[in-house]
């Protein structure tokens, strides 16, 4: 292979890559410059190649350029937030980061890789500037942010009876709760129900996925910014004041990178924070409740969660069981679903067959209550009669029906786990290869293997874009 075809070949991987590369050599003339960074630059890739900075970029300097900063520095600089106006006059906000291209202890050039998360600001700053109209001092009979009580968490189960005891008397202190349940099972339930049992309940409830956003965009949402402490950023509250007096509920935290459990560890030991850039302390009164979907073993075992933030928030822990191990509940819950469509859909619809009642009752529910209110749902849709009938019910599930035997050795028992597993993320993803791949947390071209191998028929040209 020639030094052309290498280089070319390098140049087609760099360009499919979905964030912006730049790349410049140790006089800061960019020698590399991809199509996404051109898009988030509003230029063309022509106008920046063979140009230095400051030509292309006059209101960088060499101060505030992450580029030249790293050259400077032979320093890599992680996840530094930027905000900037491009040429077309599009606010831009990425998270960057800048590294020193070295040969043998020599700066030879940097790089930077730029993740685009304009969409993703917009939107979480949409949700905290709602969060503040919401919550704003005080006006009568305003949404708290909940829509579930202790009537809401339907059981006949004896665990979950006993959890509903438990969720009272958290509820009578501001001792934080840790909260851990498989997907689906029903963990903001739960932690709605404490909220709205407790003194609290006329002050806000916010709650924030820790898996939702990158390390650098959930610093400043918890926390929130001064103005200037970044370019672009202003004076904003974070979810910490917002819920001020009130709940901030912290899901998949296991999620949460280590350093910023630091910082949340700090926050709850003294009760105060600091806005990003801000040397000014700000007093809040938050009780904090996270959930996992991971056993904190589990989290602790994998270094997925620092131990003193574990022993802090774990002063009253609340273990919600998978509906498998409910099975008293299952037609209590598919009668309630049934009565909430009929209303949304206005059916009269009265339940289910025999046949399906048993089909129901033999699938392991691997997505649990979540996954059994969408299979409802989507019965409902489809059905036209007064009685939900076993091919009204989501093919996923008849397919099992179809073509299960009962498996002996443990190496059909796990393949049975798995097909049942990619069924359920597959249905919530309506059949995207990508998106049900990171729901899976596997690569893309193992899903699409497994799916060829158990679903030959009915998957045979699955979506792969997002």
């Amino acid at each position: 292979m020639t030094n052309q075809n290498r280089e070319q070949i390098i140049h087609d991987i760099l360009e499919t890559i979905d964030e912006g590369i730049h790349a410049v050599d140790e006089n800061g003339t960019t020698v590399f410059y991809n199509e996404i960074a051109a898009y988030h630059d509003g230029l063309k890739v022509e106008e920046v190649v063979g140009k230095h900075l400051f030509d292309v970029f006059p209101s960088l300097s060499e101060e505030t350029s992450t580029l030249l900063k790293a050259i400077k520095t032979k320093k890599p600089i992680y996840h530094h937030p930027q905000t900037y106006i491009n040429i077309k006059g599009e606010k831009i906000e990425t998270v960057n980061t800048s590294l020193p291209i070295l040969s043998e202890d020599k700066v030879i050039g940097a790089v930077e890789i730029a993740k685009d998360y304009s969409a993703i600001k917009r939107l979480t700053e949409r949700l905290a500037d709602l969060q503040k109209q919401v919550h704003s001092p005080p006006k009568a009979e305003r949404s708290n942010g909940t829509k579930y009580v202790l009537g809401d968490i339907i059981t006949a189960s004896k665990n979950l009876l006993l959890i509903k005891t438990l969720v009272k008397k958290a509820a009578k202190t501001s001792s934080n709760v840790l909260v851990y349940g498989e997907t689906g099972t029903g963990k903001e339930l739960i932690v709605q129900a404490i909220h709205n049992e407790s003194q609290r309940r006329d002050a806000p409830f916010i709650a924030q996925n820790c898996a939702a956003l990158p390390e650098a965009l959930l610093e400043s949402l918890l926390f929130g910014t001064a103005k200037g402490s970044y370019t672009g950023a202003v004076d904003r509250a974070g979810l910490f004041e917002l819920s001020h007096g009130g709940t901030l509920f912290l899901d998949e935290l296991q999620s949460m990178p280590l350093n910023l459990q630091a910082k949340l560890l700090r926050v709850i030991d003294d009760g105060t924070i600091r806005r990003i850039g801000s040397s000014h302390s700000i007093n809040v009164d938050v009780r904090v409740i996270a959930a996992m979907n991971i056993s904190p073993e589990q989290c602790l075992s994998q270094q997925k969660m620092r131990e003193d933030l574990y022993y802090r928030l774990n002063v009253f822990s609340i273990n919600l069981p998978p509906l498998r191990e409910r099975p008293l509940d299952l037609p209590i819950l598919i009668s309630s679903f049934i009565n909430m469509y009929n209303h949304e859909f206005q059916k009269r619809v009265g339940g289910l067959t025999d046949e399906g009642h048993a089909l129901l009752k033999r699938h392991p529910w691997p997505g649990n209550v979540r996954e059994l209110k969408h299979c409802i749902e989507y019965a409902m849709n489809m059905c036209d009669d007064n009685r939900i009938h076993i091919d009204h019910l989501p093919p996923y599930l008849l397919n099992v029906k179809e073509t299960a035997k009962e498996p002996h050795s443990l190496h059909e028992k796990m393949s049975l786990i798995e097909k049942e597993i990619i069924q359920v993320a597959l249905a919530e993803c309506e059949g995207n290869i990508l998106k049900s791949a990171k729901l899976l947390q596997i690569p893309r071209q193992t899903l699409q293997y497994k799916v060829k191998k158990y679903f030959p028929d009915q998957f045979s040209a699955p979506k792969q874009n997002v």
